[in-house]
């Protein structure tokens, strides 16, 4: 393959986005150590000790890793990219029997150093992978067996995910892979009709769940259906419950809703300007959970410790990040790259806003993590690692 050549005059990195990379994993290293060194009976947990640098440590390695990505075009990346899916689909495969179960689940690799959530770069592969199946001629994607092709390279690791279980993971992949295949030149008719399909039988769901009897009920894992009571406020009694069951579906509820609440409450006592870095009252007494607060709810600790001020700096910050990458898309020189952006942007918007969301009582609570902010070894790498694919794609950006 012949080298192609950039055009010198243009900057070959995104100074902007980078900019704002920089700026969310400093957010990111402060308010991790804030919410795991907040107290002394805080920083006595074994699981929390030092989290503060192990999260600088996956910084260095994701950016590395990132930098590297830089370093081959994107077609070269393209062409691999069918090994690094099916790569992911079978460790997706392997996790529910070699997995280590936490909360009722099994997600993750333990590695004794590392914790390895291969979700995380399934999501990668399957941009990477359906980026360059939807580069293919126009023509070709008016086929209906061609879309039913993209959407099998969808539904394999949604079913993958789904049954580990992950939902919040699992649902990311459909709005990703609908903007990858309305950039790429789907025909609109099959995206719509699909849209609808998926929005009648969510619906019928949420209706399912809601109201009908439990016999009667679509089969979701019980932390899931606790969920979305929670979040619509209904009650976990069944109809004709007893007294002692009622008195026992309360205490239920009020525990499931408990990280909601606080989360809310934390947001909500910031005020302007917040009560100051390692002064916040909910994460220093324990309310927002040790084990969540510099994970799924970094958010809300933020909020408190720094307020309107500092909400409003991190999703600048993320403005900026989703700007950029939705201006690489634009510049980019070909389909493939267009269509790869899309799809890194519209996966790091779907974490931040269901993240965001559920730290505001907007979206019912998920184990999905903020992009750059939230303390994890695979979410660090997969972002940075989703980063670097975006500057691959401005740096490719002018061939001739």
């Amino acid at each position: 393959m012949n080298p192609i050549a950039l055009n010198e005059s243009a900057p070959r990195l995104d100074r902007l986005q980078i900019a704002a990379i920089v700026g969310l994993m400093l957010v990111g290293v402060a308010f991790v150590f804030s919410a795991t060194m907040v107290n002394e009976s805080a920083a006595s947990l074994p699981f929390l000790k030092q989290l503060w640098f192990r999260q600088l440590v996956w910084y260095g390695l994701g950016t590395a890793a990132a930098a590297a990505l830089c370093l081959v075009d994107y077609h070269t990346l393209a062409r691999w990219s069918f090994v690094a899916y099916w790569g992911t689909l079978f460790l997706l495969a392997l996790v529910p029997i070699f997995g280590t179960m936490r909360g009722g689940a099994r997600r993750w690799f333990d590695l004794g150093f590392f914790s390895l959530q291969p979700s995380e770069f399934a999501k990668l592969a399957f941009i990477l992978a359906l980026a360059h199946f939807l580069s293919r001629p126009v023509d070709e994607l008016r086929a209906p067996m061609n879309f039913w092709k993209a959407m099998g390279l969808l539904l394999l690791p949604f079913v993958l995910i789904l049954k580990e279980p992950d939902l919040g993971s699992a649902l990311v992949f459909i709005p990703s892979g609908f903007a990858m295949m309305l950039v790429a030149g789907v025909p609109r008719r099959y995206l719509l009709r699909l849209i609808g399909i998926v929005g009648v039988m969510a619906a019928l769901i949420l209706v399912d769940v809601l109201f009908a009897p439990p016999s009667w009920q679509i089969k979701l894992e019980e932390y899931q259906k606790q969920r979305l009571l929670v979040y619509f406020g209904q009650d976990f009694a069944p109809r004709n419950a007893t007294p002692k069951q009622k008195a026992e579906a309360r205490r239920l509820q009020q525990e499931k809703s408990y990280q909601a609440k606080q989360a809310l409450i934390s947001v909500g006592s910031g005020g302007f300007t917040g009560k100051g870095w390692r002064e916040g009252d909910q994460t220093a007494g324990g309310f927002l959970p040790p084990g969540a607060a510099h994970t799924d709810f970094i958010f809300s600790v933020i909020a408190e410790e720094k307020g309107f001020v500092g909400s409003v700096t991190v999703l600048t910050l993320y403005s900026v990040l989703l700007f950029t990458g939705l201006r690489i898309a634009g510049q980019a020189r070909d389909r493939l790259g267009k269509v790869l952006a899309a799809g890194v942007v519209t996966l790091l918007f779907s974490h931040i806003f269901i993240n965001i969301g559920m730290n505001i009582r907007l979206m019912p609570v998920t184990g999905i993590p903020l992009p750059l902010l939230s303390y994890g070894g695979s979410s660090v790498l997969g972002s940075l690692i989703a980063m670097g694919l975006l500057q691959n794609v401005h740096i490719y950006r002018r061939g001739y």
